[in-house]
């Protein structure tokens, strides 16, 4: 076999490879579609407490505090914790006038949500005891919760599902083709993911924010012990080995705000991808041994979550370095080899869009009516989030190479959660909360 048909099947195989180790996505994608959760009423009102990590986040930091203060669940039952890390604005004020017990923290050396959070538990340790709450609720200072989200929490807490991750929309999918692009990723993994995973009884995996912890764990835990850059990801991975099977619950509805400029997107998501890099290489070895050795399904979707990134890096830096390298021994196979590679990335791409335009259309056309603007941004959105997650290609490839660190991200959005509740279409995402 000469060289060029060497290559050719080296590519040929690996993509096989690739496909095959994904081909249960598919059966998630089918669960996701047509599956239909089961409703168990709550048996029990559990005593929460809220854990809010805030840097800088006077602009909206009440906002979050006030749907927390206004769900349908027995207000004396959910305690808000602040802890202000690290903030030169009035943070700290502003969430002390909406009700919330605050923390501040000044620390420049252990910077990210991980150590705040690890700090905030303990003030609440030696200030209440963790003992005296079932479970904490984490969020982001910029989320928004629909007034049935504590409730709805509750009822898969209850279910025996030490933790518990909820539907993570936007409040600004309208802005423009990034925030679109965040808020249909979310909605994917939310549908076609955490759903399909709840309903064949796997564990599901936390994204960020929106999440319940049973208090036993964090006691056990001795705090918040998770601080890669990816806090979330790691935190699902070491659950997952720990033998925790981590619920979902569809009806739980949280707004998240999104990036809307490149520069922001192009920092945060190479934080993630770095992230993920970094819980690979702490967790991946062991997440494969449990999958091969236990036949814990969990443990490899955990994997597979992991890979994809890192595979398509190292592949596109491989066919990228190969065309050099054979210059030097074959000229011959070097010219095959660009010719290879521009068909690839020709017939690749065509098909990359159009399959990412169609988990985009499906996703879009699902959720259509939780998405809250205007229709034909949402139809818009459906043919950007091809680009969107193509931009994920350099990100991961200078991750690999590029010393990354946890940076904050300002936060401005506001919404009308209350209009949303009465099924009103939002269309000012700048809207105050009334």
């Amino acid at each position: 076999m000469d060289t060029p048909d060497f290559i050719s099947l080296i590519g040929t195989l690996l993509s096989f490879i690739l496909a095959l180790c994904f081909v249960y996505r598919i059966v998630y994608f089918l669960i996701g579609l047509f599956g239909r959760s089961p409703v168990q009423n709550a048996t029990h009102q559990c005593r929460y407490g809220v854990l809010i990590s805030a840097r800088n986040e006077e602009a909206v930091i009440s906002d979050l505090i006030h749907s927390i203060q206004g769900q349908d669940y027995p207000s004396d039952l959910v305690t808000i914790f602040v802890i202000a890390d690290n903030c030169t604005d009035h943070t700290a004020s502003a969430a002390r006038n909406a009700g919330a017990h605050v923390y501040e923290r000044f620390n420049r050396v252990k910077i990210g949500k991980g150590y705040a959070l690890n700090e905030l538990l303990q003030h609440i340790e030696e200030d209440f005891s963790l003992s005296s709450f079932d479970g904490f609720f984490v969020f982001d200072a910029d989320n928004i919760l629909e007034p049935n989200y504590i409730t709805e929490m509750n009822r898969i807490f209850n279910q025996g599902y030490r933790v518990v991750t909820s539907y993570r929309n936007s409040k600004n999918f309208g802005s423009n083709w990034i925030s679109s692009g965040y808020a249909i990723s979310f909605l994917r993994e939310a549908r076609y993911l955490n759903k399909a995973r709840m309903l064949t009884h796997n564990s599901c995996l936390i994204s960020g924010t929106g999440f319940l912890v049973h208090s036993d764990i964090l006691q056990d835990n001795k705090g918040w012990k998770h601080h890669l850059l990816t806090e979330d990801i790691e935190f699902s991975a070491d659950m997952i080995l720990q033998g925790e099977t981590i619920g979902y619950c569809e009806d739980a509805i949280l707004y998240d705000e999104q990036p809307t400029d490149l520069k922001t997107s192009w920092n945060q998501r190479m934080r993630w991808s770095k992230g993920f890099y970094q819980v690979f290489y702490h967790y991946g070895w062991s997440l494969l041994k449990k999958t091969v050795k236990n036949h814990h399904f969990s443990c490899y979707d955990m994997f597979m979550t992991l890979i994809p990134g890192i595979a398509l890096s190292f592949i596109g830096l491989f066919f990228s370095i190969l065309p050099v390298l054979l210059a030097i021994s074959d000229q011959d196979a070097a010219a095959y080899m660009i010719d290879f590679d521009l068909y690839t990335i020709f017939v690749g791409g065509i098909s990359g869009y159009l399959s990412l335009a169609f988990f985009a259309l499906v996703t879009v056309l699902t959720e259509w009516k939780r998405i809250h603007c205007q229709a034909y941004k949402k139809i818009l959105a459906i043919f950007t989030y091809p680009l969107f997650m193509a931009t994920y290609i350099p990100i991961g490839v200078i991750a690999l190479v590029k010393k990354v660190e946890w940076t904050p991200i300002p936060h401005t959005c506001r919404m009308d959660v209350t209009a949303i509740g009465q099924g009103k279409e939002q269309k000012n995402p700048t809207s105050l909360i009334r």
